[in-house]
């Protein structure tokens, strides 16, 4: 077959491009550019090419609107015009080409397939936009993260120099001190030496005076006087002058002390808070107990949960299913404190008890353990990825943090800071973070308020110190002081710190600085304790008001996403 040009010629007669018999040529396709005869269109082009633009052979050469697809040249097949597109092969095809190799592929229109082909183009051309727009927003992200580190450099900087200055002004107070102190002692010392040694000139004044007379007598020729006064002289001289005492047992040293990172400084690298982080709460469920309070939770890996509301020492074992709470179990113990080990047993800290008590979570009985704190008495629990168990206890004196091994050694103590002032009045609960950080809740409830300064959290770090205290946001805590009570560590290794008096969560970062925060008033809750499910679930047990003697405190299973 051959394809005609775009004109006929007429000193040139032309066949139908498609019978190549018929002489009287009538149309043109103007899509394919093929040349035909009347009934070669109806019965053969217009069955393959519907869409086609065809017109009278009169009217080739008049302007068509919209983009033209006729009088593309066949790549194969230079004398011929592409006529339809070979989506088998990618390509445009002419008639030669359908006859020879495209005959049985699938084939669409020209217009069809650059169609199709713009809308790709066009997908591609959005996915680069969109790898323009993460790049430009990657770039941005670290612009303002160098921003933030020259920023945070200059702050670094200042306060390492503020603190030199602290530090000097710390030492020459303390030098002045000890000079001053030096200076007393030895004041006193010299009085003291001085008083003594005028009664040793005092004393010898006396003696010298005997000894004078006894020479004097001795030396005397007249008998008769000499007897009548010897006994006089001798009762004289037996009269022995006191003698001062003199105290040689001690003298002043002075003994340098040693400068340590811990009553410095040192430089460590935490996370910089996210200025424009979200979070939202959403809720799976809620259920209610019949208890006025959880006090403490932990979440089972079977969804099960334990639950301890301490006014009442009541500890259950709840399961929810749908929209209830079945009770599986019920004890009266008085709980300070509670966590689920990997194998679901349940540690307690109870009332009277140095030793941590146990729940099996195959026999449900309750058993003595090896994490003994004594003379402390144990309160809130957290058990470390790596079995650790963290403990806080208290007496009558003194409150510290225990670090204890499977073993029950105490392979840390918390107690005093580098000043050996107490770090906590009570740890209420206690959480860790995969830097090694412990994250303790701390707050004295026997305060009554008092002390608007006793609720924080304090941040330990391996090296037995305190790497920071967080006492709650001037904003969030403007009218009602921090007072936190539950507390877990998120998924992304924040922490979550429940805010009891203004139903707050304080969202931090693994180094104790507030991140965001959520205010639950909004959702209709108080919070009072926490606990993070296997599955990334957050469970909040609630309170009610102080002026109410219901038992209807809620438990909500809950998503907290952006933390």
């Amino acid at each position: 077959m051959a394809f005609s040009k775009s004109v006929i010629r007429g000193q040139m007669p032309i066949n139908c491009n498609l019978c190549e018999t018929e002489k009287n040529i009538k149309w043109k396709c103007l899509t394919c550019g093929v040349l035909m005869c009347s009934t070669c269109k109806d019965k053969i082009h217009l069955r393959i090419a519907k869409d086609h633009k065809v017109v009278d052979i009169k009217n080739v050469g008049l302007p068509v609107e919209g983009l033209d697809f006729t009088n593309i040249k066949c790549q194969d097949h230079s004398e011929q015009s592409s006529c339809l597109f070979c989506t088998n092969c990618d390509k445009l095809v002419c008639p030669s080409c359908i006859a020879k190799v495209h005959k049985k592929h699938d084939l669409t229109e020209i217009s069809d397939a650059y169609n199709l082909k713009i809308d790709i183009l066009k997908k591609r051309q959005i996915k680069l936009q969109k790898e323009k727009d993460e790049i430009t927003a990657t770039k941005d992200q670290l612009n303002q993260f160098q921003n933030c580190e020259t920023s945070n450099y200059t702050k670094v900087s200042t306060d390492i120099l503020n603190h030199e200055k602290v530090l000097k002004a710390a030492v020459v107070k303390h030098i002045a001190k000890l000079r001053n102190e030096l200076d007393q002692n030895h004041q006193a010392s010299s009085k003291a030496n001085e008083e003594v040694i005028n009664d040793i000139y005092k004393s010898e004044i006396q003696i010298d005076e005997k000894y004078s007379d006894v020479q004097d007598f001795i030396n005397t020729t007249d008998i008769s006087k000499f007897f009548q006064n010897v006994n006089r002289i001798e009762k004289s001289t037996e009269l022995s002058v006191p003698k001062p005492e003199i105290s040689l047992g001690s003298t002043l040293q002075f003994i340098p002390g040693e400068i340590t990172q811990s009553n410095i400084g040192v430089i460590q690298r935490v996370d910089i808070p996210s200025a424009d982080a979200k979070v939202s709460l959403s809720f799976f469920n809620q259920y209610q107990t019949n208890l006025p309070l959880i006090s403490y939770l932990s979440a089972c890996h079977d969804d099960s949960l334990w639950i301890a509301c301490d006014s009442d020492e009541v500890l259950q074992k709840v399961k929810p299913e749908g929209t209830n709470l079945k009770t599986i179990s019920t004890f009266n113990i008085d709980v300070y404190g509670m966590a689920i080990s990997k194998s679901d047993d349940l540690l307690l800290a109870v009332s009277d008890k140095s030793k941590l008590q146990m729940i099996s979570s195959t026999t449900g009985k309750v058993t003595d353990t090896v994490y003994d704190i004594n003379p402390f008495i144990p309160g809130a629990i957290h058990i470390t990825s790596g079995g650790q168990v963290i403990v806080g206890g208290y007496n009558d004196e003194r409150v510290a943090v225990f670090v204890i091994n499977k073993n029950g050694d105490h392979e840390a103590v918390y107690e005093h800071d580098h000043h050996k002032q107490p770090i906590f009045s009570y740890p209420c609960s206690i959480t860790t973070t995969s830097n090694g950080n412990i994250q303790v809740a701390d707050y004295d409830p026997n305060d009554l308020g008092l002390n608007e300064d006793s609720g924080k959290l304090v941040v330990l770090g391996k090296a037995r110190d305190v790497i920071n205290i967080y006492k709650g946001d001037s904003e969030i805590n403007k009218e009602e002081p921090f007072r936190p009570a539950g507390i877990v560590t998120t998924p992304r290794d924040n922490v979550i710190v429940v805010d009891v008096d203004t139903n707050t969560l304080h969202i931090l970062n693994n180094s104790g600085q507030l991140i965001t925060y959520i205010n639950t008033t909004d959702h209709g809750m108080g919070p009072n304790s926490l606990s993070l499910t296997p599955t990334g679930q957050f469970y909040i047990g609630t309170t009610l008001p102080e002026d109410t003697t219901a038992k209807e405190a809620k438990l909500y299973k809950v998503n907290i996403s952006g933390c």
